[in-house]
């Protein structure tokens, strides 16, 4: 250990017993996971991006899985969809088009969302909104811009139809996870004091 090393918390994916087969398995499920939910879409006749829980599937799979197991994972998921794979929303699949943004933010926040649990940010219900809250923003970052470049639209109107219809959604998905993740962390604390 080097004296610049900063300790290592745990993420939720660590403790299940395994090695590299353990983490192959589990970056692939999480892409697995990502590209399911992503299937529960409602396409909003006003946008050209659809309401999914791809979002909550990204933000749960980087937190359990840690940042690079958690960048790979979501990785995977983009690149298998960009070629072919159609389980992007609505069964879609390829790049380009206008919600692209959004899944290219989604590797970047299942990156950070994964090192802010890695650091405990997953562990306390307040801790875990305030890292879903993050990991949103980042996508949203790609996003917007992404969609604006795609469709003309200029800021107001991108936050109109790109940001603004999904804050509610995000905020119950951010509830869910605040109780999820936290919930998960008590189990694993019960299973291992025992």
């Amino acid at each position: 250990m080097t004296v610049f090393a900063l300790p290592r918390k745990r993420v939720l994916a660590d403790v299940i017993p395994g090695g590299a087969v353990r983490d192959a398995a589990l970056v692939l499920g999480g892409a697995a996971f990502v590209g399911l939910l992503a299937q529960f879409a409602i396409p909003l006749s006003f946008t050209p991006v659809p309401l999914t829980l791809g979002t909550f599937a990204v933000l749960l799979t980087g937190a359990a899985l840690g940042p690079v197991r958690g960048l790979l994972s979501i990785g995977i998921y983009m690149a298998a969809g960009m070629a072919g794979m159609p389980w992007f929303a609505d069964r879609s699949s390829g790049w380009g088009f206008p919600s692209f943004g959004y899944i290219i933010g989604f590797v970047l926040a299942g990156a950070l969302v994964g090192w802010l649990a890695q650091r405990g940010g997953d562990r306390t219900p307040g801790r875990t909104a305030a890292t879903m809250v993050l990991g949103n923003a980042v996508i949203y970052a790609v996003g917007l811009p992404y969609l604006m470049g795609a469709t003309g639209m200029d800021l107001a109107t991108g936050l109109e139809k790109g940001v603004v219809p999904f804050l509610l959604g995000d905020g119950i998905k951010i509830l869910l996870a605040a109780g999820l993740l936290p919930a998960a962390w008590k189990v694993v604390q019960r299973v291992e004091s025992r």
